[in-house]
């Protein structure tokens, strides 16, 4: 016998969208939907805790949509449902299309420079357009509320009795997800420590949802950005630092065996101490005494008294680097220090992150533009303010817009006469500008000094990979079209090949003043190449690229004419270039109050990266999948991994109290 067959007509579906409750569904489940969307999209995968997470904060955010539509007159309530979902799909959309440009997540205070943005509309737009496979289902929601649920949901007043009682439910609701956590651990980045202590964004998203993540930014934005989580007991000794030898006789030195010291400032951290009444600036006085400091090393003063041309080019790597198309690049990467295993980790406000971080040894803080943040403060480590101490002529540039990310109020606050395009540097206006051009009008103003330093900030190297609308690869697109690779990768290869032939020209500059053999040049990213997609990026490595460390591997140029190549394998990164610099340059610093360490000395290695993930010379830990990778053929110290999450979190702690505190000032006062 066969079943007569029901057909489901519109009209059931408006009887089901009439009921009185039809509408807390619908919040509900868009917001639900919004958030799987967003997962697959980002993160591939609906698998982990951070799935369960959206979903238990998502009923509770759809019924106080539901309660926020519900509170006025039918007519009120019904043009505000539509309202709101435009409101809470634009986030979803927003990070969408910010995240397949920058591969980072847009925090709200970056919006207050969203004029600044919008300088790149045409890369915006490219990137909504590759974005609409997923832009489109995420408008679901709001084309059924503007087709179907205006007339088929019912938006009537709830009544005060009724509204108490949802409020209630909707504060039950959010407390649950709460109690979850507390119970299923507390450790360093579960979900407990990202909700209450850690702000970690690329973390929070994937543990806690996109949803969750800007409430709690917003919280910070409004009410203050606290610092990492501390548990108030600063470390005695470096964790990574090897065992210690228990004789308590000191072992005998030869006389022929130099004798290193630490590189430390004789900073009185008991005084400091005994009369600060600050907690904050108390618990940082006690911390930074306890730091195990980096040692002086054989290449100690190797520089000194050289000049220093310092530049962060930028989306640099080391995919750039050809003998024959970048033959500049391959002379500087083979004849000064090669390291092999040097990473650029993206940060969250992209390249002003990148520069503070190469430019202050310090790690940036979460949700704000610390280089803008760090202009009122005193910074006696950046190379400017300490070579200019010495006498030197101290000058940066920028050949892009100057007070692109305010670099007119931070950069001067490192030590430097600024220029940009707009305030002083005259060059060809076109998109990007012309690295080349920079060079050849900025060498005159220093070229015979009798020491200077110089800092550049490029722009020839930026996306769009493209021959339409980049002036730059257009100008070089005969060097690269017979390459074989896609159109994207010859771009971008011929973007670089201006910064090649801009640093040419420099040191033909530097040849002709007869201060070639007395100037170093240091140079590294802001960031990995993100105009790049994955694929592109596969393709100029020859294989498939590994997202969490190996996307970040780049190069550092550190060079000086006639000085022998010297090999360096252990793994470092761009926090490292600061206090690597100093003890080259023998200046005096405090290798203690600084986030990286100096890579020529025997401390060991420490890569860190935004989202809490590192390497070690023991092991290689993925904070996203809470997955450790062991390097040696032993079995891991015990304790090792959480020892290092401990020591990691504290860098971020201090060094975000260092920006807030401005405690540079405290214990390193300027001379007048």
């Amino acid at each position: 016998m066969k079943h007569a067959r029901r057909k489901f007509h519109y009209k059931n579906l408006f009887a089901l969208m009439g009921l009185p409750y039809a509408r807390l569904v619908f919040h509900i489940a868009s917001f639900i939907y919004l958030e799987m969307l967003f997962r697959i999209w980002i993160f591939r995968s609906l698998l982990g805790i951070g799935t369960l997470y959206s979903v238990l904060f998502a009923i509770p955010a759809g019924t106080l949509v539901y309660i926020l539509s519900s509170v006025f007159k039918e007519r009120v309530n019904r043009v505000l449902s539509w309202v709101v979902i435009v409101i809470y799909t634009l986030p979803y959309a927003v990070q969408v299309v910010y995240y397949s440009v920058f591969r980072t997540f847009l925090s709200l205070y970056s919006v207050t420079g969203a004029s600044q943005v919008l300088q790149f509309w045409q890369q915006i737009l490219i990137a909504i357009v590759k974005s609409l496979p997923i832009l489109i289902p995420m408008s679901v929601p709001l084309v059924f509320m503007l087709v179907f649920g205006m007339k088929g949901f019912s938006f009537f007043r709830l009544p005060p009795r009724l509204l108490a009682i949802s409020c209630g439910g909707t504060a039950v609701l959010h407390f649950l997800p709460v109690l979850v956590m507390c119970g299923t651990g507390q450790g360093v980045y579960t979900p407990y420590d990202l909700y209450f202590r850690t702000p970690a964004p690329e973390l929070s998203m994937q543990k806690l949802g996109m949803l969750t993540s800007m409430r709690l930014d917003l919280k910070r934005l409004v009410f203050g950005f606290p610092s990492e989580s501390d548990d108030g007991e600063p470390p005695l000794k470096d964790s990574t630092a090897q065992n210690e030898p228990e004789e308590s006789e000191p072992p005998v030195v030869p006389v022929d065996v130099p004798i290193y010291k630490p590189n430390i400032i004789d900073i009185d951290f008991d005084r400091l101490t005994d009369n600060e009444k600050d907690k904050t600036l108390l618990k940082m006085h006690q911390y930074f005494s306890q730091v195990e400091p980096t040692m002086e090393n054989k290449y100690t003063g190797m520089f000194k008294d050289c000049n220093l041309v310092f530049i962060t080019a930028e989306s640099y790597s080391h995919y750039a680097i050809d003998k024959d198309l970048t033959p500049t690049l391959y002379k500087l990467a083979n004849e000064g220090f090669r390291f092999h295993n040097f990473y650029n980790p993206a940060w969250g406000v992209s390249t002003s992150d990148g520069e503070y971080v190469a430019c202050t040894g310090l790690i940036p803080k979460s949700g704000v533009w610390s280089f803008f943040r760090s202009a009122e403060n005193w910074l006696p480590f950046t190379m400017g303010n300490q070579l200019s101490s010495l006498g030197y002529s101290t000058r940066a540039w920028h050949n892009h817009t100057y007070s692109y990310y305010k670099r007119d109020v931070s950069h001067p606050n490192m030590g430097y006469i600024y220029k940009g395009v707009g305030n002083g540097l005259e060059i060809k206006k076109s998109w990007p500008e012309s690295d080349l051009e920079m060079i050849d009008v900025t060498t005159p103003e220093y070229i015979n000094n009798e020491k200077f330093h110089v800092y550049y900030m490029t722009v020839s190297g930026h996306l769009n990979y493209s021959f339409t609308g980049n002036y730059i690869a257009a100008k070089n697109r005969e060097l690269v079209e017979s390459l074989p690779y896609s159109e994207a990768c010859k771009a971008y290869l011929a973007c670089n090949i201006e910064l090649d032939r801009a640093l040419e020209l420099l040191i033909t500059r530097l040849e002709e003043a007869g201060v070639a053999d007395k100037t170093v040049i240091a140079m590294s990213a802001d960031h990995y190449p993100y105009g790049l997609s994955l694929k592109d990026i596969g393709e100029l490595a020859g294989h498939k690229i590994e997202t969490n460390f190996e996307l970040y591997k780049s190069s550092f140029i550190l060079w000086k004419k006639g000085m022998e190549p010297v090999d360096i394998h252990k793994p470092c990164s761009s926090l490292d270039i600061i206090p690597t610099l100093s003890n080259l340059f023998g200046l005096k610093f405090d290798s203690r109050l600084l986030m990286g360490r100096d890579i020529l000395s025997d401390s060991p290695p420490l890569v860190i990266f935004s989202n809490r993930s590192w390497i070690t010379d023991k092991a290689r830990y993925n904070a996203p999948k809470g997955r450790v990778e062991n390097l040696i053929d032993t079995d891991l110290p015990e304790d090792y991994v959480k020892s290092i999450n401990k020591m990691i979190n504290n860098k971020f702690l201090y060094s975000s109290y260092i920006l807030d505190n401005d405690y540079y000032r405290h214990v390193l006062p300027p001379e007048d």
